[in-house]
C-alpha cells in the first residue's frame, strides 16, 4: 500500500465519513447512472491526487461515497484504460485506495462484445473467468515477490453464486462466462474474434482485467459483469462503434442495475 492511498484515504474519510466501505464498484460505459443512486458524497478524480483522468467518453469520473441497498460503497464512476495512457497499472492507486477505506471485495462492471448467439446484445454475463488476450499485466514493474499473484477463482466462487441468486429474484437471465481482455482502442478484427473463440473466449473487451489482476494482488475479492453491447466483429452486421457501445449499454445497465442492487441488499 502506498503512502499516497492513505493520504487520499484520509481526505475521503473528511468529506465522506470515517465508516469504512464494504464494496467498491468499477462503473463502465454507460453505467454511470448508477453512482447518482448512491446517497453520500461525489468526490472528482481531479480533486485526488494521482487519480487518472478517466477521458472516455461514457464515464463520469468521480469517486462516490455512501450508501446504496443499505451497504456502504465506493463507486469509482470510470476508469482509466490501458488504451489510454499504456499503463496497465492505470487503476492501481484507486484500488489501493478502497483497500485503504476498508473495503474486501470490488465489482467490476464493463461493457463487452458477445462471442455466442445465444447471448445478445441487451445481455449481460457474470465473468467465470479471463483470457488476458493482450498480454499485458498492471503488475509490471511491481519489485516485490507479492507480485506472482495466483489466479485461480479470480472471479470469487462465493461471490458469482451470490449474484446469480440476486438474477434469478429479480427474474433476469444473467448468462456466465469467459471474458477476453484486448488493449484497444481500434476494436478486434473478425481474425482476432476468431482467434479468440479458439481459445475459449465468450465475450471481449478493453478493461476489467488490469483491475481483478491488481485486485487480487491487493488482497480484495474480486467479480465482475458484462453489459453486451454488440455482437463481435464477424459475428453480425452491426456497424461496430463506441458511439454505439454507449446507445446500446443502457439496455443491459438496467439488467445490470437489479442484479448489483439485490446483491447489495442480501448483505445488508
Amino acid at each position: 500500500m502506498s503512502k499516497n492511498a492513505d493520504t487520499l484515504a484520509q481526505a475521503i474519510r473528511e468529506k465522506a465519513g470515517d465508516a469504512p466501505v464494504q464494496i467498491g464498484l468499477i462503473l463502465g460505459s454507460g453505467l454511470g447512472h448508477i453512482a447518482d443512486q448512491v446517497e453520500g458524497v461525489a468526490i472528482p478524480y481531479t480533486d485526488l491526487q494521482g487519480f487518472p483522468h478517466a477521458g472516455v467518453s461514457g464515464h463520469n469520473p468521480n469517486l462516490v461515497i455512501g450508501t446504496l441497498e443499505g451497504v456502504r460503497v465506493a463507486v469509482f464512476g470510470g476508469r482509466a484504460h490501458y488504451y489510454e495512457s499504456g499503463r496497465g497499472d492505470a487503476m492501481r492507486l484507486p484500488l489501493e485506495v478502497l483497500k485503504a477505506l476498508g473495503a474486501d471485495t470490488m465489482i467490476a462492471t464493463n461493457a463487452a462484445g458477445s462471442m455466442r448467439a445465444e447471448m445478445p446484445t441487451g445481455s449481460i454475463m457474470c465473468l467465470s473467468d479471463h483470457i488476458n488476450f493482450s498480454g499485458l499485466n498492471p503488475l509490471i514493474g511491481e519489485p516485490t515477490d507479492a507480485r506472482f499473484v495466483p489466479m485461480k477463482d479470480a472471479y470469487d466462487p462465493a461471490i458469482r453464486i451470490a449474484l446469480h441468486k440476486a438474477a434469478d429474484a429479480a427474474a433476469v437471465d444473467m448468462h456466465d462466462g469467459d471474458y477476453a481482455w484486448y488493449s484497444g482502442p481500434s476494436f478486434e478484427t473478425p481474425a482476432e474474434i476468431r482467434a479468440i473463440a479458439m481459445l475459449g473466449a465468450d465475450a471481449v473487451g478493453m478493461s476489467t482485467v488490469p483491475e481483478v489482476i491488481l485486485a487480487r494482488f491487493l488482497g480484495l475479492k474480486a467479480a465482475a459483469i458484462s453489459t453486451i453491447t454488440n455482437m463481435a466483429a464477424g459475428m453480425s452486421d452491426e456497424a461496430i462503434s463506441h458511439e454505439h457501445t454507449k446507445a446500446m449499454a443502457p439496455i443491459g445497465a438496467a439488467k445490470l442495475e437489479k442484479v448489483l442492487r439485490g446483491y447489495l441488499r442480501s448483505l445488508a
